[in-house]
């Protein structure tokens, strides 16, 4: 198959090469940027150095950080994933570091925590910014002990982890906002491993729609579609915001969708606002001054009409500067010129948050 937009050549893995116990798109490195990130991994893959993984939402930090495990010498050990911000602030620690029976109201038996769980392998912290600075003094102490005392207890308990951290949030501007600790930061900062977005790795897009359609087609028996040049133009100018997740869902949904054995662009049903935004700053030049870039996305979009057109503009508006703030809803509603309650109201509309 010839890439529509390089006119190149393109070549795919193998799926039934790719293990399925894990997504394959951490194991497709087509592009050359990914080509380098896979040998930076297979470097440091083998030692026990602590990782820190960046890159945004959806680029596949876990599905890296298992492919690290299942390259180092701990393979055969466990590996277990937690979610930092996923526990309240008085729930973090009991599930890091365990609990004795009798610790707090309702400790009713020993647990352990998932350090022990992962002893011998590897523990992958996800959102690892979003712990609370307590809980990190000790997740410090923990690095440097090389062990845990249960909450209730003052036995400490030898630990054999390897610790790989992952955040899709800037922990220099934590840092410097008092929300992480420095010292904390460079111990987990020894191997940093930074992933590009999707839009910035185009090369490995169309390895990885194969490799979803080849996934999801077996699921759904169906046949293999065809995929023809405006479909594959279309997967490679659009930005994936969402990054893989958003791309794996895309392609899912399209097969669903699809009517007949041809992918067409109508089914991957990406928000029109994208790509004509998209369009427009590709044919937009700096000596055209007859209007400006905001005015000839909105006459594209109206002349190509569309139902919902405002809750688009409006949506994609609210994510933009959600994004631009990493996250930060103070900084993007300043940025929108309304209050932090109106944008949250925002955000909870259009399903951002919860």
């Amino acid at each position: 198959m010839v890439n529509p937009v390089t006119g190149r050549l393109l070549t795919f893995p193998d799926p039934q090469q790719i293990s399925l116990s894990i997504r394959a798109s951490a194991l497709i490195f087509a592009d050359p940027e990914s080509k380098k990130l896979l040998s930076l991994i297979e470097r440091v893959a083998p030692s026990d150095a602590t990782a820190y993984i960046k890159g945004e939402t959806g680029t596949g930090k876990e599905l890296v950080a298992r492919h690290i495990h299942s390259l180092s010498s701990r393979r055969n050990g466990p590996f277990a994933a937690i979610n930092c911000g996923a526990f309240s602030e008085t729930l973090v620690e009991s599930e890091l570091f365990g609990y004795e029976r009798g610790a707090f109201t309702g400790a009713v038996s020993t647990k352990i925590g998932w350090f022990e769980s992962a002893n011998g392998g590897t523990l992958f912290l996800d959102e690892i910014g979003d712990l609370p600075l307590s809980t990190q003094v000790k997740l410090l102490r923990v690095l440097q002990e090389r062990e845990i005392v249960r909450i209730g207890s003052r036995k400490p308990i030898p630990i054999d982890v390897r610790l790989i951290a992952a955040t899709n949030v800037n922990l220099e501007e934590a840092i410097r906002a008092g929300r992480f600790r420095e010292d904390l930061y460079y111990r987990i900062n020894v191997v940093p491993i930074q992933l590009a977005p999707l839009r910035e790795r185009t090369g490995d897009i169309l390895p990885l729609v194969r490799h979803f359609i080849s996934i999801y087609k077996d699921r759904l028996h169906s046949t293999e579609p065809e995929l023809p040049p405006d479909t594959l133009r279309m997967l490679l100018e659009y930005p994936w915001p969402g990054n893989i997740r958003e791309l794996e869902n895309t392609i899912h949904r399209a097969l669903l969708v699809c009517d007949g054995n041809v992918l067409r662009p109508s089914n991957l049903n990406l928000p029109i606002i994208q790509t004509v935004f998209q369009d427009c700053l590709n044919s937009t030049h700096q000596t055209e001054t007859d209007m400006c870039v905001l005015e000839k996305i909105f006459a594209q979009l109206f002349e190509q009409g569309h139902d919902e057109l405002h809750d688009l503009v409006i949506r994609k508006l609210i994510l933009q500067a959600y994004e631009h703030s990493r996250m930060n809803q103070v900084q993007a509603a300043k940025l929108l010129g309304i209050s932090r309650n109106v944008l949250r109201t925002q955000l909870k509309h259009f399903g951002i948050i919860e």
